[in-house]
């Protein structure tokens, strides 16, 4: 009788063994990754960031388009900040990326090697981050309708972002650059960042 017992027991959890659904292998994301706007990864380094130092303030920050990512006019698909702590007396640039590449870039945030600071030097000068109140899509936009005519003779021409407080200006400034950088472009256009107003055109 046992053996009997024993041997439906059996045929009952085979059964119900094999009566169970396969479960289905999950689904690889396949959406090519897209660029970003400057604000948002700013803040997602700027977060980053307060673990090491509370007292962060933003220095300096600076698209980085990539061959591997489709490029979109007002975002990119990396971003370079560089922050500075008054009371460590010490500087560190993040990046925030959506794909690993080659240059030291790795997707999401990523902290670099903390450096000396001693405080501004020449006519950049560190700022708050409350103070960026618009995005680079929106500058982009601001820039554009002052470049018309300079952007219809030059279609191909990259777009970069720059955003800095200087001098010249009583907000942190978006500078607008047709062109890989600075130093490769002889067109750029200035927005403040806290306000979206056109400041100065630079050729």
């Amino acid at each position: 009788m046992k053996t009997l017992l024993l041997a439906i027991a059996a045929t009952l959890l085979f059964v119900s063994g094999c009566s169970e659904a396969p479960q289905k292998a999950e689904k690889k994301d396949t959406t090519p990754p897209q660029p970003v706007k400057g604000r948002f990864a700013l803040y997602q380094m700027f977060n980053a960031g307060r673990g090491w130092a509370p007292d962060i303030q933003v220095l300096r920050l600076r698209s980085i388009d990539m061959r591997e990512v489709r490029a979109e006019r007002g975002k990119a698909a990396a971003w370079e900040a560089y922050f500075v702590s008054a009371a460590r007396g010490r500087g560190r640039m993040y990046t925030y990326s959506v794909i690993e590449a080659e240059g030291n870039l790795h997707k999401g945030v990523f902290a670099g090697l903390e450096e000396n600071w001693s405080g501004p030097r020449g006519p950049v000068a560190p700022f708050v981050i409350a103070a960026v109140k618009t995005d680079s899509d929106e500058v982009y936009q601001t820039a554009l309708k002052k470049a018309a005519d300079y952007d219809k003779k030059n279609p191909d021409k990259p777009i970069s972002f720059l955003l800095e407080k200087i001098d010249r200006f009583p907000n942190p400034a978006w500078r607008v650059i047709w062109g890989e950088n600075v130093a490769a472009s002889n067109y750029s256009i200035f927005i403040d960042a806290s306000t979206g107003l056109y400041l100065q055109t630079m050729r």
